[in-house]
């Protein structure tokens, strides 16, 4: 499977229990997508903690291992507040494909956020894939995300 990730790294994916059954259908579209997927976690619906797999997708990237991410929680926004926790990390809660789109090209977002009891799979497709078609236009964007690398912000 080839990649078109960020950097030929794959593209990580977790969920918590809530966002399970979004994130398979998820996987399966990147995938025909020939996106090659590292699919973090969890493996079934049983209940877990979303911050553990907020952190283990942001570790990923931050180490390098994947280019982005895509986590899905109930509603996203535990998932964005872990996530967003983290330097490097710019973790976006979208709720359309407009969403979406500014994310990528104005805050060149890393980690796309969804909700998996919010969002119907038509509408979460389309938003990935606005979020993945779009590239970050740069200029005075990122001057904006050199500030939130400061520290103390």
């Amino acid at each position: 499977m080839s990649s078109n990730s960020q950097g030929g790294r794959p593209t990580a994916v977790a969920s918590d229990h809530a966002g399970f059954d979004l994130k398979g259908i998820i996987k399966k579209h990147l995938e025909a997508r020939n996106v090659e997927v590292m699919d973090l976690g969890p493996h079934s619906d049983e209940s877990v903690d979303y911050p553990d797999f907020a952190r283990k997708l942001t570790e990923c990237i931050l180490n390098g291992g994947a280019g982005r991410g895509i986590l899905v929680c109930g509603t996203g926004l535990g998932m964005s507040m872990s996530a967003n926790r983290y330097r490097g990390i710019r973790a976006a809660l979208c709720h359309d494909h407009f969403t979406a789109s500014v994310a990528r090209r104005h805050n060149d977002s890393n980690v796309l956020v969804l909700g998996g009891r919010v969002l119907g799979s038509e509408l979460a497709i389309d938003i990935l894939d606005a979020w993945l078609d779009t590239h970050f236009e740069g200029g005075r964007h990122r001057r904006r995300i050199d500030k939130m690398e400061e520290p103390g912000t």
